[in-house]
């Protein structure tokens, strides 16, 4: 092997610099590859799991696709009465999130330790109104209470949905409890006493604001606002679950929820906000 003098080292002619042209591409490929993985997501997308209030299930819908757009997390709601909710919650149902109609049972939750402390909020206001398939036969003033001019009125079980207590506060603050007490149909949660209106089994019946601006209602149909001086204030309240308090996307998408393009949807859907 021939060697060429450098004083006195000799270097082998096979170790010197080679031509690092043809290098370049294969160097440009690996740095770019660094490059792309340093700014890939640290986190990986998730499945997150809603427990939510019937009257919530349609601006939910529209706040989930906003957030998986801009997020990559993926929301799988389950809607039904906040008291049915809680009691699945109790029993090990694989919730991520809770959005109940009231602040109470998410306050149990977090007494009871199976609530992320400091993770609860009231994300919307309820507001109720007295609703008729049948065009004309609701009032301005909800003066059809007193008429008689029906048969059935529906409202939510007052002891697990968070709407027919209001409801129910609403017929005692007007006296009307007792005259229509045989008429009443008590459904599930606001989701089936919208449906029963709807439906025509029921003339009347109590429901979310938020049912009605969702664009659910036949065109004709009329509704009573009620006065919220009639019944509790329907703060609904959001929590995270502690199972999944080290749940990346869950926090993510509950501290979305307090933005100001969740905010602005929610009050377009119906809801006040605090």
């Amino acid at each position: 092997m021939s060697t060429a003098s450098t004083g006195t080292m000799a270097v082998p002619r096979w170790g010197a610099p080679r031509d690092l042209s043809l290098r370049a591409p294969l160097l440009a490929g690996i740095l770019l590859a660094a490059m792309l993985a340093l700014a890939a997501p640290p986190a990986r997308a998730e499945e997150i799991h809603v427990g939510v209030a019937a009257n919530f299930t349609a601006p939910l819908k529209a706040l989930a696709a906003r957030f998986e757009r801009e997020s990559g997390h993926r929301v799988l709601a389950i809607s039904g009465s906040s008291g049915l909710l809680y009691a699945q919650i109790k029993h090990g149902a694989p919730f991520d999130l809770f959005l109940s109609a009231d602040e109470e049972r998410p306050a149990l939750l977090e007494k009871e330790g199976l609530a992320a402390p400091g993770s609860r909020f009231t994300y919307a206001v309820g507001q109720l109104v007295l609703w008729s398939a049948t065009p004309g036969l609701v009032d301005p003033e909800g003066a059809v209470l007193r008429g008689g001019r029906f048969a059935k009125l529906a409202l939510a079980n007052p002891k697990t949905a968070p709407n027919g207590a209001a409801a129910m506060q609403v017929l005692e603050a007007l006296g009307v409890a007792g005259q229509v007490k045989d008429r009443l149909v008590q459904a599930q949660d606001i989701g089936q006493t919208f449906q029963f209106v709807a439906s025509g089994n029921a003339e009347l019946g109590f429901v979310a604001l938020s049912q009605i601006v969702s664009g659910e209602k036949e065109r004709g149909t009329a509704y009573w606002l009620v006065p919220q001086a009639l019944y509790s204030p329907l703060r609904q309240q959001a929590v995270l679950l502690a199972r999944s308090a080290g749940k990346p996307g869950a926090r993510a998408f509950l501290n979305w929820l307090r933005g100001e393009d969740a905010r602005a949807l929610i009050r377009g859907s119906g809801y006040g906000l605090e």
